[in-house]
Formats: C-alpha cells, structure tokens, sequence
C-alpha cells in the first residue's frame, strides 16, 4: 500500500469511529445503540492493526468523549535564543526523541495559556507568546507526522523567554537550544524538521502571516 493509500484508509477509519462515537451520543434506541458500539469496536481493531495502538485503549479513550466527536487541539512553542538563533527542544522520556515543547492542550486552557504551561513543565522557562505562527492538519500527508488513530489539529506559537531556567521533567528528560541546520532525531508524530524551520523563518519575518492546513 503505498503511503496516500495508507493514509486515506486511516482517515477514513478515523471518520468511521467518529460517526459511532456521535451515534451513541445521540441516538436513544437501545439496537442502534448496539450498532454503534460495534461499528466503534470493529474502527478500534482496524485502527490498531494500523497504527500499533492497543485497541482496548483507544475504546477507553474514545469512551471517556461526549458530544460531537471533534478534532483534539494540540499546541507547541517555538523559542529561538536571540544571540545565535537556536531553537528550544525537549527530549521525550516516552520516544527519547526531540521535540518543541508542547502537547494537547487541557479543558479550560486557552491556547496561549496552553502553550506557556507546556513551556515551563517540559523545559523550565517562563514565556510570553508573540504569534501565531502556524494551524496544521496533523492527519495532512505533506506535514510528514507518523500515523495517528487520533485526528489533531497542531497550534504552532513563536515565544520569547522571560525568566527560568532549563529544567526537565516526568515526561522530558533533557532541555537544550540546537541549530536548526544540525537538529537531533525528532519525535515526528510531535514535530517535524521542516516544521522547525518553518518557525524559524517565522523568527525571522515576524510579518509572515500564520500558516494554516
């Protein structure tokens, strides 16, 4: 299968689960609510033999969503020092791979205050955010994130540093400022190469308008 293939299939695996999940929202009759469980049962199976994901826990997740089934947001900061225009990265305990800082944003959060949260619980620094730089489609082919049973939307912010100090955490075991020309192994369901430079052309020409899709 090759790659536009495999992810067209994905995307619509993701819709299949989506209309279950709103079904069985929605719907009150006791056998269509049946029906629904497992078409979202079957979606988990597919979804999982896809993507690696163990498929009781995507039913866990998908379970603990109510409403109209929607994207999930995530956000991510990129911080270039000013004096030599290294980007801020964080190494994942989970992949032991690099990323910007980030991760999905929680309820009651606003975007900005999503990201400053990030910021300072993965790398140790209090930010100030300055842009909206970029709104990707996770699930976008071009992007060149690794394949997800989730559908996310990734909010990318230019910050500027006000205080702190680099410092770790549960889910970053490292904190450093890397040229963009020579970057470490990135996390790529997290944040790409090319995603970086893309910020760092931002830094530059903060008159660019954001990128969106």
């Amino acid at each position: 299968m090759n790659e536009a293939a495999r992810s067209r299939r994905l995307e619509m695996l993701r819709r299949l689960q989506a209309l279950a999940r709103t079904g069985l929202h929605f719907c009150k009759e006791e056998y269509d609510r049946e029906r629904y469980a497992e078409i979202e049962r079957i979606a988990a199976e597919l979804l999982g033999a896809a993507t690696q994901a163990d498929p009781a826990q995507l039913l866990a997740t998908w379970a603990r969503e109510d409403g109209y089934v929607t994207p999930k947001a995530e956000v991510r900061g990129a911080v270039f020092r000013p004096e030599d225009g290294k980007v801020l990265l964080v190494r994942e305990t989970a992949d032991g791979l690099w990323t910007l800082p980030g991760g999905w944003a929680d309820v009651n959060d606003s975007p900005a205050g999503a990201v400053v949260k990030e910021i300072e619980q993965e790398a140790g620094f209090r930010v100030r955010v300055i842009k909206l730089a970029a709104l990707y489609d996770r699930n976008n082919p071009q992007h060149g994130h690794a394949p997800s049973a989730h559908h996310g939307w990734k909010a990318f912010f230019l910050c500027e540093i006000e205080g702190g100090e680099a410092r770790g955490s549960h889910e970053t075991d490292a904190v450093e400022f890397f040229d963009v020309n020579d970057l470490p192994p990135m996390s790529l369901g997290r944040c790409t190469p090319s995603q970086v430079r893309r910020m760092q052309q931002h830094w530059q020409r903060p008159e660019l308008p954001t990128d969106f899709d």
